[in-house]
């Protein structure tokens, strides 16, 4: 086997000499390391099922860490390692290094995280191979022996599939997910919005979402307009559907659970969302999306660049106007055959 690249990616002298002694197929045990919310967890699918049909005979180990297991893609993985996170905080520093080399020695080992946590997890554990997408130049020298770039122009599910590509290895595109679930069944067709996020500071206001899902309302009688309520204080249905008490196809709708939420998602034509882990649900399930993004310096990173994926930004600082987000799904929408009322 060897590298395949010449400029964009750093490998030590080491990492050269290995690559020779190793072969697609006598790759026999992998290690993914995923410390991530679910909305990155569920995008780490795509490289789990590239790297499966990469490397055929390998085992694959999905490193987590506790506090974000939601969505973790542990059925595409052999075996699960965890390792203490923030809810956990009393494990004192030998417990948690103990439990981090549990780990064990892989042949390859990919580091999707670049966090302290993962970067320890690389450090205790060995491998012949280590490879990662870090931010800083410093960080590759000490923790990998190759390192892929990383862009606020690419969608993050091509800069983890370079790590694969550097082997020479044709993924697929669109990607493909796997996303497990059926989609929810109801007497009518329906559109999702979702108007929370991390934090409010990447919140469409609520007045926005109220103007405009009374215009869609109007546009897509024979749909119901659904706002999917959160768990946080601000992603609460009251401030944008009270508005709308006059507004006979729009309403709230909840999911307490990874699978309820996606069962949602994969029944709707379209899912209108801020940047968040629901809008990434909808893309591993290939459902068309349009995504909000304000006052927020990488939109591209997460926009999958395909036909059935929107992004609305604003054209100066602020938010996105409402006209503007408007437009977007009805372009979204005229793409998979559904044309507003005349």
């Amino acid at each position: 086997m060897r590298f395949w690249f010449k400029d964009g990616v750093w490998n030590s002298r080491r990492s050269a000499k290995t690559i020779r002694k190793m072969a697609l197929d006598t790759v026999e045990s992998i290690a993914v390391i995923r410390h991530a919310a679910v909305g990155d967890m569920v995008l780490t699918r795509s490289f789990l099922v590239e790297t499966r049909k990469a490397f055929p005979n390998a085992s694959i180990t999905l490193c987590l860490v506790s506090h974000y297991t939601r969505g973790a893609p542990v059925d595409l993985a052999d075996r699960v390692h965890i390792v203490h996170g923030a809810d956990q905080r009393d494990a004192s520093l030998w417990v948690r290094f103990r439990r981090m080399r549990e780990l064990g020695y892989h042949d390859l080992m990919f580091d999707l995280a670049a966090t302290n946590r993962s970067f320890f997890t690389c450090l205790l554990n060995p491998a012949m191979l280590k490879i990662g997408f870090p931010y800083q130049a410093w960080q590759a020298r000490l923790f990998y022996d190759v390192a892929v770039g990383r862009s606020d122009l690419n969608f993050e599910v091509c800069d983890m599939l370079n790590m694969i590509h550097i082997f020479g290895v044709k993924t697929a595109y669109p990607h493909q997910y796997d996303m497990p679930g059926e989609p929810l069944k109801r007497d009518r067709p329906y559109l999702v919005y979702f108007a929370g996020a991390s934090t409010q500071a990447k919140c469409w206001p609520p007045d926005h979402f109220s103007r405009l899902i009374r215009i869609m309302a109007s546009d897509y009688p024979s749909h119901d307009h659904l706002l999917l309520e959160g768990i946080q204080e601000w992603e609460k249905a009251d401030a944008i559907l009270d508005p709308l008490a006059d507004v006979g196809n729009a309403g709230s709708v909840r999911a307490d659970t990874i699978e309820e939420t996606t069962a949602l998602i994969k029944g709707a034509d379209l899912v209108i969302s801020n940047d968040t882990g629901i809008r990434h649900i909808a893309i591993v399930s290939e459902i068309p999306t349009v995504g909000l993004f304000f006052n927020y310096t990488a939109p591209h990173r997460y926009w999958p660049r395909y036909d059935i994926h929107e992004i609305a930004l604003p054209e100066s600082e602020g938010p996105t106007r409402v006209e503007t987000a408007h437009e977007a799904c009805v372009r979204m929408l005229a793409k998979t055959g559904i044309v507003r009322a005349e």
